[in-house]
């Protein structure tokens, strides 16, 4: 199960904070598509999706106008993320 970056346990469902994107991603990214995934910076997004290396899986949707949106998706390794709740319903 992966953790945030103090430790605390993230699983689907849960809110985290990106507090990084890691920087080889921004130097591969097309100039159309940077201020987008640069816009995540700091963002608190629900993740979707645990892969088989404990990274946590994030997507952010922007409505393009006309009925077009699009979405893009961030792996977010420990240090990259802080956890903001934990996704119950509890409060």
């Amino acid at each position: 199960m992966p953790v945030d970056k103090n430790g605390n346990e993230v699983k689907v469902g849960s809110l985290v904070r990106v507090l990084k994107i890691d920087q080889s991603l921004i130097a591969v990214l097309p100039d159309e598509e940077l201020d987008d995934v640069k816009s995540m910076l700091n963002e608190v997004l629900e993740v979707y999706e645990i892969d088989e290396y404990d990274c946590a899986w994030v997507e952010k949707w922007w409505d393009r106008g006309n009925g077009e949106t699009e979405s893009h998706s961030l792996s977010l390794s420990s240090s990259e993320m802080e956890l903001v709740s934990n996704g119950s319903t509890s409060s």
